[in-house]
């Protein structure tokens, strides 16, 4: 909620964050809401802090005011880089009073003062060196730094496994954002056309875009009509589905990945709610919201094809919403009255958004009194309101079904992706033995088992199990500790084994099952202790024998 200064009170302009919902990026714009701890101070205590400092300028506030309102635009210019770093350069300059009366038609304290998360752990994917073939994963964007990382990263970091020996690149539709982040962070994320300037400067000869967008909306349709530009730059152009797949103009047309969405928002606010099942949810008269974006392109009709697919799957305490209030059976008012004429008494709100951004954080679950939160909570109906802030992007199965889409399209359109890795020993199907080593002594197989783990090679997919040398190592992760301390889904869990010493002695140690995604090269393989802190490491698997 906005603060209200003792002498000075702010008016502070709110707009619009776009998600991944379809919507025209030109039209609405990101403004996160001010913390709750913004201290009130008066414009008199400020002129005082400054008067005597000649290297203030005369109005350094209205200075950085004006500055995020310059980069607070959807086109990218000459000057965007130049502009963002002066932004930031005059947030930094201004005292903390200062900062809290930073002011504008699209600025305020939060701009540069929430904090959304650790920015470093997000990757931009901007990086050259791409290849024939490129993956580039296209979304909205977000200023919120876990949500980019968790929800976009997730999927990325999904694709790129599945296409391990492919390059993943990430691209923003929402120059606003990219701005945002760039100021604010330091990090560039290219936008549309930078990326495929990218891939064009890197020889790409056959790009794969998948959109994380929900459906076939305006946003969709912005980036098939920039792709249409770059066609002839490119021997083959694919492009995938977005995440509730293809387009119906009937709302009673279902089809299989609006279902898959269907049961995974609603399994995963179940586990979230602490439910056994749906069925104790509605034996505990709770109603799920799931609040998309809306829109009032034709694609709305998507929104009514959800509300008929948890019908048709059964949930009878599921129901869909949307910001915008298009269609008009998901406007706040219609979704009130159809949990409270069900008899729910209990409502738990969650985003059916690929990301859990500004929208997720304040038009659901903000403090202000037209939060769909303060609305459900002042109609005083329901006993209890709460909100779950997580997107689709997070939920594994979800990132899954942009993988399948993937190949989908490369059914539709076959290519011819060379196995570039070092992973070339054909093996079959079967049991091996294969023997593991590490760059710590600390990090080993235990002795009874001789340096080695057993292989298993199932579908041309490799997985081996370890057993380690004592109980110190509680989990794993397959990739760096930065990736580890965010990705808690993917953590890899300890089993407990007996191991028997030749002295006779036995003792119970920890093992583990790893994908080996690589024979006879490094990998990276974190760990964490029971200090709770993730460690990096690089494993090799070589020397595989089969078990006779």
């Amino acid at each position: 909620m906005k603060n209200k200064f003792l002498t000075m009170p702010l008016a502070l302009v709110m707009a619009l964050a776009l998600t991944a919902c379809g919507n025209n990026a030109s039209a609405v714009q990101e403004n996160p809401q001010t913390t709750e701890d913004t201290k009130e101070v008066s414009e008199e205590t400020v002129a005082e802090e400054t008067k005597d400092d000649e290297s203030v300028s005369s109005d350094p506030v209205k200075e950085v005011s004006d500055l995020i309102d310059a980069i607070y635009v959807q086109q990218r210019t000459d000057e965007t880089d130049e502009l963002c770093a002066k932004a930031k350069e005059a947030w930094d300059a201004l005292t903390e009073e200062q900062k809290q009366l930073v002011s504008g038609e699209n600025a305020d304290y939060d701009y540069f003062g929430r904090d959304t998360g650790d920015a470093s752990l997000d990757d931009p994917l901007n990086a050259d060196d791409i290849g024939e073939i490129e993956i580039l994963v296209v979304s909205f964007g977000t200023s919120f730094n876990d949500s980019r990382t968790n929800d976009i990263g997730g999927i990325e970091k999904a694709i790129q496994k599945a296409f391990p020996t492919l390059s993943v690149r990430r691209a923003f539709t929402s120059q606003i954002i990219i701005n945002h982040v760039q100021a604010r962070d330091g990090i560039k994320i290219d936008n549309v056309d930078q990326a495929l300037e990218r891939a064009v400067n890197n020889k790409v000869k056959t790009l794969i875009v998948q959109p994380t967008h929900l459906m076939h909306g305006a946003e969709y349709d912005e980036l098939t009509e920039t792709l249409g530009k770059y066609a002839d730059k490119f021997e083959q152009v694919i492009v995938s589905e977005p995440l509730l797949g293809e387009h119906a103009d009937d709302e009673k047309v279902v089809n299989k990945d609006k279902e898959i969405v269907a049961k995974s928002v609603l399994d995963a606010a179940i586990e979230d709610a602490g439910f056994e099942s749906i069925d104790k949810s509605i034996e505990e008269s709770t109603a799920f919201v799931f609040l998309g974006h809306g829109t009032s392109h034709k694609a709305k009709v998507t929104y009514s094809q959800m509300v008929n697919t948890f019908k048709d799957l059964g949930y009878p305490n599921a129901f869909v919403g949307t910001v915008e209030g298009e269609p008009e059976e998901t406007s706040i008012d219609e979704v009130i009255s159809a949990v409270a004429d069900a008899g729910f008494k209990n409502v738990i709100l969650r985003p059916l958004m690929v990301v859990a951004g500004d929208h997720a954080n304040n038009d659901m679950a903000g403090d202000d009194e037209d939060s769909w939160k303060s609305i459900f909570e002042s109609k005083g109906v329901f006993n209890s309101v709460e909100c779950q802030i997580e997107g689709l992007g997070s939920i594994e199965e979800l990132q899954n079904l942009y993988v399948s889409h993937i190949n989908d399209a490369l059914e539709k359109d076959p290519i011819v992706i060379e196995d570039k890795s070092d992973n070339k020993t054909a093996l079959e199907d079967g049991i091996y033995s294969a023997k593991f080593e590490t760059d710590s002594g600390m990090f080993k197989i235990n002795e009874t088992k001789e340096g080695r783990g057993i292989l298993t090679v199932k579908d041309g997919k490799m997985t081996m199990e370890i057993v380690l040398s004592g109980d110190g190592i509680v989990g794993l992760y397959e990739g760096l500790a930065k990736d580890a301390k965010n990705d808690e889904k993917n953590r890899i869990n300890c089993s407990k084994v007996t191991v028997k010493y030749d002295d006779g002695s036995e003792e119970e140690v920890n093992s583990f099952v790893i994908d080996v995604p690589v024979l006879d090269k490094e990998f990276d393989l974190a760990l964490i202790g029971k200090k709770e802190k993730w460690y990096d490491h690089k494993v090799i698997v070589s020397d595989v024998k089969p078990v006779e």
